[in-house]
């Protein structure tokens, strides 16, 4: 049973990450800039006090802005470090400077310049997928290191995609973790209240 879950898991892995590679560049740059908006409208953005987030890469939905924005608007911004336990921690960073490439390529916070994010009470986590349910669940890269992150969580979730990779439902298992909030260039999705905000 869990191997059929995994493959049908691949399965809608390659075909969402092949349908965001198909979004034209200046669709794209619209896209961002809606979801971007959307996250800073949320009441859970503005009176959160930690945005924990994901620092996106080419493909993905844009966190780069988000970021800037966080910092500047007095927020403490955690960015993920992984651990080759499949596990992860967040570090605070003050710009993107604070940023490194790690041996996978993607952007890392400098660990010996930042502290580490211990406290998520009135936290607010925007968490990355290839694509989403519309009951909130992911599918990511096939690590779990955020479904294992987001089982202790103790703030708000965010997830973001394009509405393009958002469907009806997907396939999951035990461990899988649902997002409180889903956020795409048209619409919020308030998970917990099975509606559009």
């Amino acid at each position: 049973m869990t191997d059929n879950i995994q493959i049908n898991k691949n399965l809608f892995r390659k075909k969402y990450k092949e349908i965001r590679s198909t979004i034209p560049r200046e669709q794209k740059e619209l896209f961002d800039k809606a979801i971007f908006e959307r996250v800073i409208s949320l009441h859970q953005y503005r009176t959160c006090q930690y945005l924990f987030t994901y620092v996106s890469t080419e493909s993905e939905a844009d966190t780069l802005q988000l970021i800037r924005y966080a910092v500047a608007d007095g927020k403490k911004v955690a960015v993920p470090k992984c651990r080759s336990n499949h596990g992860m921690d967040f570090y605070i960073i003050n710009s993107l400077d604070d940023l490194e490439k790690s041996s996978f390529g993607l952007l890392e916070p400098k660990t010996d310049i930042c502290i580490k994010a211990e406290n998520d009470c009135n936290a607010l986590c925007i968490v990355p997928a290839v694509c989403f349910d519309m009951k909130g669940y992911r599918i990511g890269y096939g690590g779990g290191y955020y479904d294992r992150f987001l089982s202790g969580f103790q703030g708000d979730t965010v997830g973001i995609c394009y509405s393009e990779c958002l469907c009806r439902e997907l396939p999951r298992d035990i461990y899988d973790m649902s997002v409180s909030i889903l956020v795409t260039e048209n619409a919020f999705h308030d998970i917990k209240r099975s509606g559009k905000i």
